[in-house]
């Protein structure tokens, strides 16, 4: 069984935090490859986030993580491939929990779910192939208030991915938020923090408190602010 890393983008590379993401998966697990694939899609268009349904096939791997090239390893994933090995697919909720924020979507209490973070096997192919398909049939704007106006955000993959996972009947293994810390909406936590998901570095903090967390006599808190 192979296991490895898979991340894609699209854009000016030169913009994007690609090297620190590289040396952070290096830095936890350097037996892993990881492979980051340049696709050809619009630079700023919400509609280029449907190329992420192609993960399964883009991957080398028969135990796959995906990761954002927004995010940042800062501890041991081995659970997480675990989980996948185990469920076929380990994800975490997304910081807007409601699938309903797609009114084109839901209207009920479906789960939204982070597609920056997907450890996954070949078991949950149902899902991504289903997710293929959805990404070109749905509607999967979302309004929005920003500074006190409606707008609307035209496409998010996240729709079409909550819809495969609902239709499908595929029941992934849930990892907590600190496998997907987004630190804009996340703000407290238990520490250790297992991967940061923003442009923004990690602050010195969140190291220094994953090194203290690295000590088997540590005590797990609450950390806020």
């Amino acid at each position: 069984m192979t296991r490895g890393v898979l991340s894609i983008y699209w854009g000016d590379e030169s913009k994007l935090p690609i090297e620190r993401l590289k040396a952070s998966v290096k830095n936890f697990h350097p037996e892993l490859p990881h492979e980051i694939i340049k696709i050809d899609a619009p630079s700023g268009d919400p509609t280029s986030l449907n190329q992420k349904v192609a993960m399964l096939d883009l991957s080398p791997f028969d135990e796959t993580l995906f990761l954002d090239i927004d995010t940042v390893v800062m501890g041991n994933l081995n659970f997480g491939f675990e989980k996948a090995n185990r469920f076929g697919m380990a994800i975490a909720i997304c910081e807007a929990p409601w699938g309903k924020r797609y009114q084109k979507i839901f209207a009920g209490d479906e789960i939204e779910y982070n597609t920056g973070v997907i450890f996954f096997t070949k078991e949950s192919s149902q899902v991504f192939e289903l997710w293929k398909s959805l990404s070109l049939e749905v509607d999967s704007s979302i309004p929005m208030v920003v500074d006190g106006k409606i707008t609307t955000m035209p496409a998010n993959d996240q729709g079409s991915f909550a819809l495969a996972i609902e239709k499908s009947g595929f029941n992934p293994f849930i990892l907590p938020l600190n496998w997907n810390f987004r630190p804009h909406s996340h703000n407290s936590f238990f520490g250790p923090i297992k991967i940061w998901h923003d442009y923004a570095n990690p602050p010195p903090f969140f190291e220094e408190l994953n090194g203290y967390y690295s000590n088997k006599d540590s005590i797990i808190q609450y950390h806020q602010g």
